[in-house]
Formats: structure tokens, C-alpha cells, sequence
């Protein structure tokens, strides 16, 4: 009898089945067919409650890519999380995660939508707190608490949708364009995509959410979790024509691409470099989408979900061998001792630079030129061209510090890339990550484009990528990096390094003032002005009224005597009167 793992038995069983659904998409796109499955659960009177699916190209494509990337991640998982005793649970919890983001990919109806969406965000948090310390807790109940804040604004949207008869809003997106009731539901479902991609000002959560295992960090920051909201400002696209919703749509993810390009280059732990690198790829897609361009969206999403979970795959095999040391200041020379790792970093590295051919190059490439073709602010042209100088900033200068120079960890005697099982995950993907953007690009993109530009235009994301790689390079050394991070520069570091203080105005921000605004009202109020005027002070008076009153009658007769013939006078000259 064969003695398989669950991992490998999952592995089998969601290659298979991405394999069906990419050849079913492929199916889809060349007949340019759509089915919708509706499924009737209770029929009471003239109301029924109905399941709805919808499978187009777009849901199976994209269905195909997470399973693919699960089945890769689940397979890596078989030796990474080797050690854990509780290995089953840790890959149920990832299948209810895979299984929520299904939900949410199939769903054209906003309650099944949430059915995912909550899904995603309770297993997140199961899966963000798996390693049970103080700073997991923190980071969980970050994710957790950020993302409740989209949960509403999708309860509010599905509240309003009532207004058009059913939740299945796919119905409804023509007629919804010039409707009163549109901006509304428009704006609230932004807030829950802003929340889900981690946008200003909700983007703390993101980096934080890497307490979690690795495995689950390159499930989540590549295709699941944080691609949700794209997804769902894909689905519902043609909303976005609101002028203002728009424009407020392009301007957040621009500075947001901007500030996760920022503060990467001031990060020295390894995977929350590559976490604020998810960020500001976020940033992109969410501009692009604003400006009026679904499918590019929607292209560049499947390709940087495989070079950035190949990217976090690569940084687990690096922690690992680095006895579980994130810090990129410790590693060095890597290239000796794991240079089949290296390699694969180094081509994520290079795909989410967009360097040509590779499959980052054909998405990031063509929304650049689309941007230099569009009628844009010069503010928002500079911010996109500079984010992309800094994205491969950052990435050149993780690659100075970690894959060359001289090892900084005296301690450690020997790394070699003898875990066969994580690197056979790895080299899945590795195939993907260079040949996955032309795939796609013939996929989705049916006619060649010709897009016109001057020739400065037209070199200027390859010019700004050469000057990025430069500077990380001159960052990587010694003097520039110690001028960048010392005392005379404390506070612009400590604002540019610490994502503009969103962490500390997201977690004491909000946790300090509200407390101490909560201390100041019950000490002021409720124990003060309020006990002064309210039921202690009626206490008080009653209390020493009576013992008055006891004093004056005690047990004396003549007194009594006395107030008793004085109450017969009053009530006898109420009577008469």
C-alpha cells in the first residue's frame, strides 16, 4: 500500500482539478460562451431562495490559477510545516481558505459573495494567529478587525440592492449606471475592496498578517485574500464610470503604491519586504482599474499571483535554512550555499521588476504605456513612474543584501538546498513565473495592440527601472545605509520606514485615545458631575434628612404630641379651604 501524506493527496487532487478548469477557460474563450447556474434551495409563496453560479472565462481562468498555486503551496507545506504536530488541521484550514475564495470568484450575487468574503476573513485570522504568540494574536486581530470594516460596508450595499428587486447584482450593473442608488452601493462596495487590497488607510494590516506561516503567506498575498477586492471592483467595473469615485479610486491606490514602495526600501525583515511589495502591485492594479481597464487589471493580477508566490516560497526555503532568521542584514552569499533558490528568488525578482520576457513584463509594461497614452495629472504620472523605479529599487537591493557579499551569520555552519520536497513546489511554479505573462497575454488580450508613444515615452519605465536598480545598489552599501538610518534623519526614517505611522495610528491610535477618551468620561461623568448631581447626591440629602428627622423625634412624647395636632390644623384648613 502506498503510504501518501495529506498534502500529497490534496496536491494531486487540486492540480487536477485547475488543469480541467484552465482547459474549461480556455473552452470559454474561444467560444466566448457565459453560463449561469441558478439553484433553488426554499420556495415559499412567490419568494424563493436561490443559489446562484456564474462561469465565464474570467472565474474559471482565475479559479484554475489559485488551485494551481494551492496545490503548489499545499505540496511545499509536506516538508516546510514537517515539524508540526498538527499538520492536518493547518491544511484544512488552507482548503476552507481556497474553498471561501471559490465562493467568492463563482458568486454574481452579493449574499453568496459574503459567504466568501466572511469566509476569507474568519479562516485568515485562524490562520494569521496559527503560531499562538503575543505578536500573532496582535497581527490577527488586525487583519481581523480591518477587514470587519469592508464586511459592513458589503452588508450595507446588499441592504440597498433590495431597491432593485434581487441581490444578483450581475442583472443590474447596466440599468445601476445612472441611478441615484448606484453611488451608494458604488461607494460601499469600494470601501470593502479598499479594506480587502489593503489601500490607504487600511494597508497596516498587510504587513502584519506575515505572523503567519510562510505557506499560508504565499497563498494569501498572491492570489487569495488580498486579490479579492480587485476582483470584485472587476466584477463590478462599470460603477467606477462615477467621475469622483474614480478619481478618489486613483488617487488612494497611487499613494498607496507609492508608500509600500517607500517603505520597503527602509524594511529589513525579509517577508514583509515582499509583503509591501504585494502592496504596491495592489496599488497598480487598483489605478489601472479606476482609469477604466478591467481585463489589465484583471491580467496583471494572474501574473503577479505567480511570480509573487514563488517569491514567498523562496523566502520560506531562505528562513529555513537561515534557522528561522528573517532579518536580510544577517544573510549574504546565499549564492553558494542555496543557488537553486537563488535563482528562482532571483527570477520572482526580476518578473516583478518587469523585466522583458519574463511574465511581469507583459502586464506591467503594457498598463505603463497605457498610463503614458491616457490624460492623466502630471502627479499621478510622476507617482507611477517613480513607484516603478522603486519597486525595482527595493528588489535589487533585497538581492545585494541576501544573495551577495560575505554571510553575517557567524553562527551558522552550513545551508544547502536539501529540502527536495519545497523546491520541487518551487520549481512548479518557477515555469510559470517566465512563461505565464505571454501565455496569458495571448489569452486575454485577442488582437494585438499597437500602442503609439515618442520614444522617450516609450523607454521611460525602462529608464526609471535602470536608475531603481541603480539606487538600490548605492542604498545597499554601507555609508548611504547608515547616512539613510541615523539619528540626524530619526524622524524622516522612522515616517518613510513605518508605512507614513499607519501601523501605530491603526493599532495605539486607535486603541489609546479611545481608551483614555473612555477613562476621561467615566472619571468626569459617570464618577463625577453625574454621582454629584444624580443618585448620590438625592443618597446624601435623603440620608441626612432622615437622621435630622430621627433626632428631633426621639422618642419624645411631646413632640410627637405636637406634630400630630399641627398635622390635624393643616388638614383641616386644607379641608376648609
Amino acid at each position: 500500500m502506498i503510504n501518501l501524506s495529506i498534502c500529497v493527496i490534496f496536491f494531486y487532487l487540486l492540480l487536477l482539478i485547475s488543469g480541467t478548469l484552465f482547459f474549461n477557460s480556455l473552452y470559454f474563450i474561444i467560444n466566448d460562451l457565459v453560463i449561469f447556474i441558478e439553484w433553488e434551495l426554499v420556495s415559499l409563496n412567490s419568494s424563493s431562495i436561490v443559489m446562484t453560479i456564474l462561469l465565464d472565462w474570467m472565474s474559471l481562468l482565475f479559479m484554475s490559477f489559485v488551485l494551481f498555486i494551492s496545490s503548489m503551496v499545499i505540496y511545499y507545506s509536506d516538508e516546510y510545516m514537517h515539524g508540526d504536530i498538527d499538520l492536518n488541521r493547518f491544511i484544512m484550514l488552507v482548503l476552507m481558505f481556497v474553498l471561501s475564495m471559490m465562493f467568492l470568484i463563482i458568486s454574481p450575487n452579493l449574499i453568496s459573495i459574503l459567504l466568501g468574503w466572511d469566509g476569507l476573513g474568519l479562516v485568515s485570522y485562524c490562520l494569521v494567529i496559527y503560531y499562538q504568540n503575543v505578536k500573532s494574536y496582535n497581527a490577527g486581530m488586525l487583519t481581523a478587525l480591518s477587514n470587519r470594516i469592508g464586511d459592513v460596508a458589503l452588508l450595507l450595499s446588499i441592504a440597498w440592492m433590495l431597491n432593485f428587486g434581487s441581490w444578483n447584482y450581475i442583472f443590474y450593473l447596466e440599468c445601476m449606471k445612472n441611478s441615484m442608488e448606484m453611488q451608494f452601493i458604488a461607494w460601499m462596495v469600494v470601501l470593502a475592496a479598499m479594506t480587502k487590497s489593503a489601500q490607504i488607510p487600511f494597508s497596516s494590516w498587510l504587513p502584519a498578517a506575515m505572523a503567519a506561516p510562510t505557506p499560508v503567506s504565499a497563498l494569501v498575498h498572491s492570489s487569495t485574500l488580498v486579490t479579492a477586492g480587485v476582483y470584485l471592483l472587476i466584477r463590478f467595473n462599470n460603477l467606477l464610470i462615477d467621475v469622483w469615485l474614480g478619481k478618489f479610486l486613483l488617487l488612494i491606490s497611487v499613494l498607496t503604491m507609492f508608500m509600500a514602495g517607500l517603505g520597503a526600501n527602509y524594511e529589513f525583515d525579509l517577508k514583509k519586504i515582499i509583503a509591501l511589495s504585494t502592496l504596491s502591485q495592489l496599488g497598480l492594479m487598483m489605478s489601472i482599474l479606476s482609469m477604466g481597464y478591467p481585463k489589465m487589471a484583471f491580467f496583471h493580477l494572474l501574473t503577479h499571483a505567480l511570480f509573487k508566490a514563488l517569491l514567498f516560497m523562496c523566502a520560506g526555503s531562505i528562513i529555513h535554512n537561515m534557522k528561522n532568521n528573517q532579518d536580510i542584514r544577517v544573510m549574504g552569499n546565499l549564492l553558494h550555499g542555496l543557488p537553486l533558490t537563488t535563482s528562482c528568488l532571483n527570477v520572482a525578482n526580476l518578473a516583478l521588476c518587469g523585466m522583458p520576457f519574463l511574465a511581469g513584463f507583459y502586464s506591467k509594461d503594457l498598463i505603463l504605456e497605457l498610463i503614458s497614452l491616457s490624460y492623466l495629472n502630471i502627479l499621478i504620472f510622476i507617482l507611477y513612474f517613480l513607484s516603478t523605479g522603486l519597486t525595482v529599487c527595493y528588489s535589487l537591493r533585497l538581492t545585494y543584501y541576501s544573495l551577495t557579499g560575505t554571510m553575517n551569520f557567524s553562527s551558522l555552519n552550513s545551508i544547502s538546498d536539501e529540502y527536495w520536497i519545497m523546491m520541487k513546489g518551487m520549481l512548479g511554479l518557477l515555469f510559470l513565473a517566465i512563461m505565464g505573462g505571454s501565455m496569458l497575454s495571448w489569452l486575454i488580450i485577442p488582437t494585438p495592440h499597437m500602442i503609439c508613444l515618442p520614444i522617450e515615452l516609450k523607454t521611460l519605465a525602462l529608464t526609471v527601472s535602470i536608475i531603481g536598480g541603480y539606487l538600490g545598489y548605492e542604498i545597499f552599501q554601507y555609508k548611504i545605509s547608515w547616512e539613510m538610518s541615523n539619528l540626524l534623519n530619526y524622524r524622516l526614517t522612522n515616517f518613510l520606514g513605518n508605512m507614513w505611522f499607519m501601523p501605530v495610528i491603526c493599532t495605539i491610535g486607535v486603541n489609546y485615545y479611545s481608551l483614555f477618551m473612555g477613562y476621561f468620561v467615566v472619571k468626569n461623568i459617570d464618577q463625577g458631575w453625574n454621582e454629584y448631581l444624580g443618585g448620590q447626591s438625592i443618597y446624601e440629602y435623603t440620608k441626612n434628612s432622615s437622621i435630622k428627622n430621627q433626632l428631633v423625634q426621639l422618642n419624645d412624647l411631646k413632640i410627637y404630641l405636637i406634630m400630630f395636632v399641627l398635622w390635624v390644623i393643616m388638614l383641616i384648613m386644607i379641608y376648609i379651604y
